[in-house]
């Protein structure tokens, strides 16, 4: 494991005290860091919106999303069962789990994921939604990966419910709704730009996070004036 960028993570998912904090972009952060440092073929989190109702909020890759996506669908899974629960769900191999999750077990079969790993993002016995891991090797997650993933997806909560007044709840309910609202206008976006391209879905989502990051832009701001059409986004790169 990469100790520097270990520790480096753990200072970007701390440094939330900024007045234009990104949620969204915080928590692709997150799945892109589990899966550089954990070994993992991909990550995704599961947010809690105001109601209760899990969100699918960040992805490593379109696959992994449309995957947490499915588990939301049909309300079955290790991702749900983590958030339900609070506790840490492992499953070295899908294939061993149809009878308990019929529909997601051969969903995430045929979506090439062999394991997957789900960490409650909790504070003080608060479950706020899932970190999932995906591998696409079966068999069991490596002990000092599970250790760091969780101390990540507590390190990420702590930031996500951290403010200035007592009114946490209300406070992470707000940036949620927002997020979700933010997380439609990228996904306009990202299908706006794979058309005008030509381009998949993954590499349009990449290429606007990349011009955002070079241009110091919120991912959120730069998809609603891109989809209005006053972003011309001169100079991408894909």
């Amino acid at each position: 494991m990469d100790q520097q960028l270990l520790s480096a993570t753990f200072v970007e998912l701390a440094d939330t005290l900024v007045a234009d904090f990104d949620l969204v972009d915080f928590l692709c952060l997150l799945t892109d860091r589990c899966v550089n440092l954990l070994g993992v073929s991909a990550a995704g989190v599961l947010l809690a919106d105001r109601e209760g109702e899990l969100r699918v909020m960040a992805a490593s890759d379109e696959q992994v999303r449309l995957v947490e996506l499915f588990q939301l669908q049909n309300d079955e899974g290790p991702c749900l069962e983590c958030f339900r629960t609070g506790a840490p769900v492992s499953v070295p191999d899908v294939t061993t789990q149809i009878h308990r999750w019929p529909l997601f077990a051969a969903e995430a079969h045929l979506s090439g994921f062999a394991a997957v790993q789900a960490l409650p993002m909790r504070l003080r016995g608060e479950t706020v939604g899932a970190l999932n891991l995906f591998r696409t090797d079966a068999g069991p997650f490596d002990p000092v990966g599970t250790l760091v993933a969780q101390a990540l997806a507590d390190v990420a909560t702590i930031s996500l419910l951290q403010q200035r007044s007592t009114h946490r709840g209300a406070v992470l309910n707000e940036q949620l709704q927002n997020a979700l609202i933010s997380r439609v206008l990228i996904e306009q976006a990202k299908g706006k730009l794979a058309e005008r391209l030509d381009i998949d879905m993954e590499q349009a989502f990449s290429a606007l996070r990349a011009y955002a990051r070079a241009h110091n832009r919120r991912l959120s701001d730069l998809a609603r004036t891109f989809i209005d059409g006053t972003e011309p986004l001169n100079g991408l790169i894909v």
